[in-house]
């Protein structure tokens, strides 16, 4: 089977140095293999997304000299074509189907009750008992089961204790991450997903849906999480932090071919000669 794999740039933010360590990391292994890469920009949540952050995608990911074989070309081209809000009616299509198999039930619990009662940053169930549709403003929830634990990489995550009963769709009437990322990979028929370690229990979260969903060939999905770039103290990149960006970067001096030589060092690649991704790339393949 051929290797189909994406990369997934939200435009709530600026880029940063740890999304183009993920990105390029799957565009070596596509590359690898022969396999095919998408380019999906997921603006879901059209409240964070906004258009200088989805211009800044394109501008960063051809300064990294990073090419995809699907998706927009430009950002005139995904906000005509490609936009996960044209694609609302599908997440409610698959949402609906796992309302009418009895997985969800409505909250409407505040944020502020929630971090209140949460135990270990899980919802505690107030609304478990719940049946029927939501009243507006309100979430729909998936009851993850006691004991729900799913094997990623080697690595055991009780999807019960990490994330508990976790929301599908927002009070915003618009639907959450876990749901839009599953469907669009569902859809466009991707095997291997490259990720940072900090979404392994989204990986859990999204097998439990697909098994929910009875869609098996999800669970045969190849990942990898990788570690993830931290700042200088210590810290996870965010892209609230301006600072951190590429652009920022690119502004101080800083090159393409330093950020391939941090690839390079993540991959356990030897970054000496490292200036172009073709030289990342021709190292990458010499591996195992």
């Amino acid at each position: 089977m051929m290797l189909r794999s994406r990369i997934a740039p939200t435009p709530s933010g600026l880029l940063h140095l740890g999304n183009a360590v993920n990105f390029i990391l799957t565009w070596l292994m596509v590359r690898k293999a022969g396999g095919t890469l998408r380019l999906r920009i997921d603006d879901a949540d059209c409240l964070r997304a906004k258009q200088e952050y989805l211009e800044d995608i394109f501008r960063q990911l051809d300064w990294l000299k990073l090419t995809w074989d699907e998706g927009p070309t430009g950002p005139d081209d995904f906000c005509r074509r490609f936009s996960q809000q044209l694609r609302l009616e599908r997440y409610r299509e698959f949402l609906a189907e796992l309302d009418r198999l009895g997985h969800l039930y409505p909250c409407g619990c505040s944020r502020s009750k929630i971090r209140e009662h949460a135990v270990d940053g899980v919802y505690p169930g107030f609304c478990r008992s719940r049946a029927g549709g939501p009243m507006p403003g309100e979430a729909l929830r998936v009851r993850v089961s006691e004991g729900s634990v799913f094997r990623v990489e080697g690595q055991e995550v009780a999807l019960c204790k990490e994330m508990g009963d976790f929301v599908l769709w927002r009070k915003e009437d618009l639907p959450a991450y876990q749901l839009v990322s599953l469907v669009d990979d569902l859809d466009d028929r991707i095997n291997c997903i490259v990720r940072g370690q900090d979404l392994l229990a989204s990986t859990a979260a999204q097998l439990f849906l697909a098994r929910l969903h009875g869609d098996n060939l999800f669970a045969a999905t190849r990942f990898l999480h990788h570690p993830l770039i931290r700042g200088e103290d210590g810290r996870k990149l965010s892209k609230s932090d301006d600072a951190l960006s590429l652009a920022a970067l690119r502004e101080t001096g800083v090159s393409s071919a330093q950020v391939y030589r941090v690839v390079a060092r993540q991959a356990g690649l030897d970054p000496a000669d490292i200036v172009t991704l073709e030289d990342l790339l021709r190292k990458f393949c010499q591996t195992v």
